[in-house]
């Protein structure tokens, strides 16, 4: 159950930075802090549960990775960011580390 709450964390990792992406724009400031707010918390949440039976190293990295390559994929799909090969290689290699963490756990 703890992996299940780990990458569930993860991936509400990745709608705190959508909030704030959303909160640059005056029409839907008090929206997006409030959606960067909730899915801190519920990631934190979700985090803090997956610990006590996870290191702590592994469930940060684990956690961090999926956000960061989730919300980078988010970036691409919905708001324009660059796409480049050597991009998506970065998340690639994000993508393998947390999953050799997985497998030495």
């Amino acid at each position: 159950m703890s992996w299940f709450y780990l990458v569930l964390a993860g991936l509400f990792e990745i709608g705190w930075p959508v909030g704030l992406k959303m909160a640059q724009e005056p029409a839907t400031r008090v929206a997006g802090i409030a959606v960067a707010v909730v899915f801190m918390a519920f990631s934190g949440l979700l985090l803090w549960l997956a610990q006590r039976q996870i290191p702590i190293g592994t469930a940060y990295a684990v956690w961090t990775g999926i956000g960061a390559s989730g919300t980078f994929l988010v970036g691409v799909m919905f708001y324009g960011d660059p796409a480049s090969l050597m991009r998506f290689l970065g998340v690639a290699l994000i993508v393998l580390g947390v999953v050799v963490l997985k497998l030495a756990h």
